[in-house]
């Protein structure tokens, strides 16, 4: 027989919020108090949630155990599977010595580590976020920074902190999608109330970055650069969610960033470049050492995960992969054996062997390995180096994803949900407050918006104020929350060699984190009750959809669109890479 989840096991809403939020806790002691290792503070943080799931919610144990080993299955794939394929294409390209063709590349443009920073961790990281998510940017562009001679510290914490504004798009607008699936919320009116709120998040970004790297006169030293960075990506971000909609806000504004930038920066650069302290002070731009063919040779690895990653993007592609390689299965002992709110929920994994993001890295470090010049030993040797270096990493992510699991299975994630719409006037600016918390705990927008997005659309109608508001915040509230999640801090600390220091890094972020998160909130704020005429007009539904989207049979499609799509980018990758090794062969 189901069993029925309890969202208010104390009879009063605000001690059983106390009593959910007490793993939660527990994670942000354990990290930013005791400094406790990532993966202990997760396998710990999630045996406290399955005790309170079974003592406090009264969750049989075995449905409690269960839900968790479920949410690990989803660490260890899709998630995890990122993080070792992103960083075996990187550790190859250093093993390799491409990667120092590549830095030279780049300090022959700028030597100044703000403008790299810019760049790298927001710029081009944004379009990795809008074309994958699920933390492939942070892995790339951290192991990138890395490899330039970033500080790890700065270079995790400024990758974090850079993969904000785009999230709400990220995956090809999967978030929002979600988002307006689970709330019944038109999706174009989403994606305009998101792209009146994100912009100038944006924005501010990067002068965030420069300024937490060099201080405040040293940031502002080059504020041209940041507003032409920073400015170019929130109006294109704006007009695409104004005018396109929500699938690609974040890769059209990260081209145009990347554009603008590096043209900006052949006319104008910092009267004095910054370095670390660590490092020898600079005598300026490095001369370039390397011909235009060496430099293409080495950056093409990059160039065809980027279009493998943008092809895996594409719902037509993802639809074919899936039918050749998406293995489903139920979990006898939980699915169907929850009941929430009169739905019985679902248990399925999905072991998406050919669509996952991962795979589509892996395939472009495969097809990298000629331009490399890698021999077999060489890459045998990476992939051996990068799985032992990545063990606990690896077990981090599936701790934290079973405690996302155990969290929405049990119950305590809606009880949290409640508590804040007990907030009642207050509620919009708490809504931002609760996308955060929600991508805390699961380290994703897209999860965030799932759990939490029918609540905000819910209170939203109750007190009077328009559902895209409250929705839209939990969106956008919820990006501030990346930069925290044990997740995102797993995945950080592996790309820049710092695991075992996610309580370092959640300390150099949190804060920041907490401001971001209240600026959201004041904004949604405002829009609810000050500046109304900022929300879009649109045909609001006059149903609502249930709490649960139960699954439905596909409809069969052709596959022409996405053949199509596969075979353009075979094509192109096909003929890049023979330029590439015969450009080599002659310059030798």
């Amino acid at each position: 027989m189901p069993w029925k989840m309890v969202t208010d096991p104390l009879d009063n809403i605000g001690l059983s919020s106390v009593l959910a939020a007490l793993p939660i806790l527990y994670l942000f002691w354990a990290l930013a108090y005791v400094r406790m290792k990532g993966h202990w503070a997760a396998l710990s943080g999630t045996a406290i949630a399955v005790l309170v799931a079974t003592f406090g919610y009264g969750m049989p144990m075995q449905l409690a155990v269960t839900s968790t080993f479920l949410g690990s299955l989803f660490g260890l794939w899709p998630v995890a599977w990122i993080v070792v394929t992103a960083i075996f294409l990187l550790s190859l390209s250093i093993r390799t010595g491409q990667f120092e063709i590549i830095r030279n590349s780049l300090a022959a443009v700028t030597d100044d580590r703000r403008m790299q920073a810019l760049l790298i961790a927001f710029s081009f990281s944004a379009f990795i976020e809008g074309a994958a998510g699920f933390g492939t940017p942070v892995a790339i562009t951290g192991a990138m920074l890395i490899g330039l001679g970033f500080e790890p510290l700065y270079a995790a914490g400024i990758c974090l902190l850079g993969n904000t504004a785009p999230v709400a798009n990220g995956a090809i607008g999967i978030p929002l999608v979600v988002a307006s699936q689970i709330s019944g919320v038109d999706l174009m009116a989403l994606s305009q109330m998101v792209g009146r709120t994100l912009p100038l998040l944006s924005l501010i970004i990067p002068f965030y970055i420069v300024v937490l790297m060099s201080g405040w006169k040293k940031g502002m030293a080059v504020w041209p650069a940041c507003v032409v960075c920073g400015g170019s990506f929130a109006i294109t971000q704006w007009f695409v969610s104004s005018y396109i909609g929500p699938l690609l806000p974040s890769i059209v504004a990260s081209l145009v960033s990347i554009v603008c930038l590096t043209i900006f920066l052949h006319f104008w650069h910092p009267e004095e470049s910054w370095t670390f302290e660590h490092e020898p002070e600079t005598a300026g731009k490095e001369q370039l050492k390397y011909t235009g063919w060496q430099i293409f040779r080495a950056w093409l690895p990059f160039i065809i995960l980027s279009i493998f990653v943008a092809t895996w993007g594409i719902k037509s592609v993802r639809d074919i992969l899936d039918d050749i390689g998406l293995i489903k299965f139920q979990i006898p002992a939980l699915h169907e054996m929850v009941m929430r709110g009169g739905s019985l929920m679902p248990a399925v994994y999905n072991f998406a062997s050919l669509s996952a993001a991962g795979t589509a890295i892996l395939l472009a470090a495969i097809l990298s390995i000629p331009v490399m010049g890698a021999s077999l030993g060489t890459v045998i040797s990476v992939a051996v180096d990068t799985v032992k270096r990545l063990i606990w990493t690896t077990v981090t992510i599936a701790s934290i994803l079973g405690f996302a699991y155990i969290m929405n299975f049990s119950g305590m994630a809606v009880t949290l949900g409640y508590g804040f719409a007990e907030t009642g006037f207050f509620f919009p600016f708490f809504a931002a407050v609760l996308g955060w918390l929600g991508v805390f705990m699961t380290g994703s927008d897209t999860s965030s918006n799932a759990l939490f997005g029918k609540l905000q659309e819910v209170t939203a109608r109750a007190i009077g104020v328009d559902p895209v508001v409250t929705v839209a915040a939990n969106a956008s509230g919820g990006v501030c929350g990346k930069m925290i999640s044990p997740q995102s801090l797993s995945v950080a600390t592996a790309a820049t060699h710092l695991v075992g220091h996610e309580a370092d890094i959640l300390r150099f972020t949190l804060k920041h984190s907490i401001i971001l998160t209240a600026l959201i909130g004041t904004l949604t704020f405002l829009q609810a009750y000050v500046i109304q005429w900022i929300i879009p007009v649109y045909e609001k539904a006059a149903t609502t959809v249930p709490s649960v989207v139960k699954a439905v049979a596909p409809t069969p499609v052709s596959h022409t669109e996405g053949i199509m799509y596969l075979l353009i980018t075979a094509g192109v990758v096909i003929v890049l890479i023979i330029v590439a090794v015969s450009a080599g062969r002659k310059q030798e």
